[in-house]
């Protein structure tokens, strides 16, 4: 149990990281380069985890890291983009949060991991809390957005389990590297396409690219893709909901912003549903269920189930 909580925690980086992009990104980063800043983003991230293993792709690699590095980053960040272009932030971020069922219904057909009950009833209680936390009944939604937000998530999704089941000889921040190269090398053409030259950037932009660069990507993914490799599919997929939790805390600590009492509900519901996908969790209920009292009835019962037979 302590070891399953450790990896929990470990993946856990991941998604607060990632929550936390939203408040740097908006504070520090040109606004109107999101796919050059995906590019910065992901390129040095995966250099730099590059020079830490010095190992280059071998083999099939060469494609699995393309498809790889297309699914999870090159054009997930693009359909976030158009995504984050045509609908409210709330309700792209409530159609990500349905990631976890789709990752454990591609884990059950793709790695055979059946999912648990109470991975799906945690899923289904965070994605509510995620709608109460974030849902302000906005109306003017877009196909095209609400299209572009589905195929991101369950691309990522795809691109996730297919890591968990090519990886397991390779080590995590080889793989990590691999993918972010190759996706910063799809979205570059793209980027220069719809973007035209890159941005200018000055001295906030610099270190807040640093440290989107360094935390938000590569510990981030090599510390998402080290618990793939440890825990189920449907695990660590409850544990990203941490993400939308994270942009809202900080919106309150950094921004000043007010918690109204629904987000504070939402933000429980969703932190209960994380709880609950947790093998930690699962384990308790089961010493629960087996409880000195629940044993000491069993061997009543298993006495006289006894000694009804020895009489007869």
């Amino acid at each position: 149990m302590e070891a399953t909580f450790r990896w929990a925690a470990l993946t856990a980086v991941a998604p607060v990281a990632w929550g936390s992009t939203y408040f740097v990104t908006h504070r520090y980063l040109p606004a109107d380069y999101p796919l050059y800043g995906a590019v910065i983003r992901a390129l040095p991230a995966g250099l730099l985890l590059l020079l830490v293993r010095r190992t280059i792709p071998r083999g099939s690699w060469w494609w699995k890291s393309l498809v790889l590095g297309t699914l999870n980053m090159g054009a997930f960040f693009a359909l976030v983009y158009l995504a984050a272009q045509a609908l409210p932030t709330s309700v792209a971020a409530t159609i990500m949060a349905t990631a976890p069922v789709v990752m454990m219904l591609i884990a059950w057909v793709a790695l055979s991991e059946r999912p648990r009950v109470a991975h799906l009833a945690g899923a289904g209680i965070g994605i509510g809390g995620v709608c109460l936390m974030l849902f302000d009944g906005a109306t003017a939604v877009d196909l095209s957005g609400v299209l572009a937000s589905i195929a991101a998530m369950v691309m990522s999704s795809l691109g996730y389990v297919l890591a968990k089941k090519w990886s397991a000889d390779t080590d995590v921040f080889s793989l990590t590297s691999w993918q972010l190269i190759a996706g910063g090398a799809v979205l570059l053409p793209v980027a220069a396409v719809v973007e035209g030259p890159p941005p200018t950037l000055d001295g906030p932009a610099v270190a807040g690219f640093g440290y989107v660069t360094v935390v938000a990507t590569a510990v981030a993914f090599a510390a998402w893709f080290t618990g793939l490799r440890h825990l189920s599919a449907g695990t660590v997929g409850l544990v990203g909901l941490l993400n939308p939790i994270t942009g809202v805390l900080l919106g309150a600590v950094l921004a000043g912003e007010t918690l109204a009492p629904q987000q504070i509900c939402g933000i429980a519901l969703v932190f209960l549903g994380i709880l609950l996908g947790q093998p930690a969790a699962a384990r308790l209920v089961a010493l629960v269920r087996t409880t000195p009292a629940t044993r000491s009835v069993k061997r009543s019962r298993n006495g006289i189930a006894v000694s009804k037979s020895s009489g007869g």
